[in-house]
């Protein structure tokens, strides 16, 4: 009797993940070719992360599997998602998921980011994917976009399981963070921030509450960047919008960029034996992080791919048609077997 009402409360608790998975409120559509189920691991920080696990219909045995995060400030149900839908009608089992304090995921305070922990979130679905009986844990991979496609290099670094790694319009958020836009600030620039930042710090604790930084610029002003211009067209119209993104609304926590001050994130990117495959776009703010990371890339596994004319946004979602499916799909067969 207890083994049936067990049997029983798995079914419906199964059957309720897929159901509102199915119906979530995702930016893009849903495929007809794939199964929809939400799933739940823990990482070694003991943050519940909360993931949709994406599936080919009439799949069988054990398969590739593949983890999906990012962009910095996204959530699973924006570009992560499209991706890991995207490779699982191509034959992957994937997961996109929500990275520590963001979205669905546990963790307080809410919306911090962290090197290590972020890219500890990477080998936690590792973790999780290998002991599923319908992954093969010899064919593993990740996939990072944008600020996560540093995370991805790091957990490729340190992380053997991960069998290969695409990076798509990467963000190294160390260097962003201690060096500014085309490394534009100095030390003295940099002592400033430190000194704004902890300043910071001593109000939220008086507060007893952190402080956010906002999300994209709205209104937008008419002499912004492009490239803020297009996070605007992503993450604050219909195309991108989600109420959980950080990015649509109110932003990160204001003092979460002090520890990639601090902490260099690609420090061992260069003794990665797996296979990396880079992809940015040419007309993107962005592309010098890829190009200078892809150069301390060593091996002959390893490729940086220029998307001609494609802006940093353009890889976010397909709106523009030059996300390179079919080359990340070879890639990925070619180095998970």
């Amino acid at each position: 009797m207890k083994i049936k009402s067990f049997l029983i409360v798995f079914f419906m608790s199964t059957l309720m993940n897929i159901l509102y998975a199915q119906d979530s409120d995702r930016t893009f559509p849903v495929s007809d070719k794939v199964t929809v189920e939400r799933v739940r691991f823990k990482n070694r920080f003991g943050i519940t992360l909360a993931a949709d696990l994406y599936k080919p219909k009439q799949a069988e045995g054990k398969l590739p599997a593949i983890a999906v995060s990012g962009p910095f400030g996204a959530v699973k149900e924006q570009s992560s998602g499209l991706y890991a839908q995207t490779m699982a009608e191509r034959g992957f089992l994937t997961i996109a998921f929500d990275p520590s304090y963001m979205g669905e995921s546990s963790g307080e305070p809410r919306y911090v980011a962290s090197p290590d922990i972020n890219t500890e979130d990477f080998s936690a679905a590792v973790d999780f994917l290998s002991i599923r009986e319908d992954v093969d844990p010899e064919r593993i991979g990740i996939i990072g976009i944008c600020g996560w496609g540093g995370m991805a290099l790091n957990a490729a670094a340190i992380d053997t399981r991960i069998k290969a790694t695409v990076t798509v319009t990467m963000y190294d958020m160390s260097r962003v963070n201690a060096n500014g836009y085309f490394d534009a600030m100095d030390a003295d620039a940099r002592y400033e921030l430190r000194k704004k930042l902890n300043a910071q710090r001593t109000i939220d604790a008086r507060n007893g509450s952190y402080a956010l930084v906002g999300g994209v610029v709205d209104p937008l002003p008419e002499d912004a960047p492009q490239f803020v211009k297009d996070y605007y067209d992503y993450y604050k119209t219909k195309r991108g919008y989600h109420k959980r993104s950080l990015n649509s609304n109110n932003g990160w926590n204001v003092t979460s960029s002090l520890s990639f001050i601090n902490t260099p994130l690609l420090t061992y990117s260069d003794e990665i034996r797996s296979a990396v495959l880079m992809i940015h776009g040419e007309k993107a703010h962005s592309r010098y992080f890829s190009e200078d990371a892809f150069k301390k890339l060593k091996r002959d596994n390893k490729e940086l791919l220029i998307i001609p004319g494609a802006s940093h946004v353009d890889l976010y979602d397909n709106q523009a048609g030059v996300i390179p499916f079919d080359k990340i799909e070879r890639f990925f067969y070619t180095y998970l077997k």
